[in-house]
């Protein structure tokens, strides 16, 4: 089926379903919480993009979003019209890179030496349950938060993931680091089950607009007049709400894949 996948699909301006594009979150969306897509979910992408343009826009690097919707032959660009990993600072269109941004470059070492230094003490003084490893991971545009650890088995991010709910503890960590770095202009958007992320104001997923709002100055491009997006943290704080809530955007809010796979059968007769 992920053979099928990527079979021959139509060029973009070829779509039935005219200036049409559907972006895709990763995780809970498209995937299990960092998990693997499903062959029935590559099946159901592949038929829907012989109808739309389709995408996805996660705030993991690329290597992670290859982990769970590619395959060890079959690269993830090549499955989606566009790939916004890490929100679309890091992008591909029909398997070819686009302008890139780095998070390091715009805070600056000292400002990013001062902000790692007060998160990882305040790792330390946490009280949780459980801690592993990997507490701060640096990405391209953006750092991500762990207080248990990206090292967490999943049955520890199961367990964590219920604590969390009950405790808040992401909550109090993401309010402690405003009220101490109010002046970076930092924003922080808790997602998945374990971590949050942090990045400039203007970074969230609604980065990743700019690209496709960009496709019509494409030489072979296409005018998108509609984006759907799908997520599932799309309540305030999620990391799908700035999307979601976009003027730019029709946004669709779901549990789970099955749910994706669901509304999709349903929106384009799939």
């Amino acid at each position: 089926m992920a053979a099928a996948a990527a079979s021959v699909i139509p060029a973009l301006a070829q779509r039935p379903v005219k200036n049409t594009v559907c972006l895709f979150d990763v995780d809970g969306t498209l995937t299990p919480a960092r998990r693997s897509v499903s062959p029935e979910m590559l099946q159901l992408l592949s038929a829907l993009r012989h109808k739309v343009a389709i995408g996805f826009v996660g705030g993991s690097d690329l290597a992670k979003q290859q982990e769970q919707l590619g395959t060890a032959s079959i690269p993830v660009t090549t499955l989606f019209d566009f790939c916004f990993a890490e929100n679309g600072l890091t992008a591909y269109r029909m398997g070819a890179p686009l302008a890139s941004h780095s998070f390091i470059k715009w805070i600056g070492e000292d400002n990013y030496k001062r902000l790692v230094q007060f998160i990882l003490h305040y790792v330390a003084d946490l009280e949780i349950p459980v801690k592993r490893g990997t507490f701060i991971e640096f990405r391209n545009g953006m750092i991500n938060v762990s207080p248990i650890g990206r090292n967490a088995s999943v049955q520890e991010r199961n367990e964590y993931e219920a604590y969390d709910l009950e405790h808040k503890i992401r909550e109090k960590f993401v309010q402690a680091i405003k009220e101490k770095f109010a002046d970076l202009g930092l924003t922080y958007s808790i997602g998945g089950q374990i971590s949050f992320d942090v990045f400039p104001q203007g970074w969230d997923k609604t980065y990743c607009l700019q690209h496709v709002e960009n496709e019509k100055n494409m030489p072979d491009g296409v005018e998108y007049s509609t984006i759907h997006f799908f997520g599932d943290k799309t309540y305030k704080g999620g990391n799908d709400w700035e999307i979601y809530e976009d003027s730019r955007t029709v946004g669709h809010a779901v549990k789970s894949p099955d749910d994706t796979m669901a509304e999709l059968k349903k929106m384009f007769d799939l």
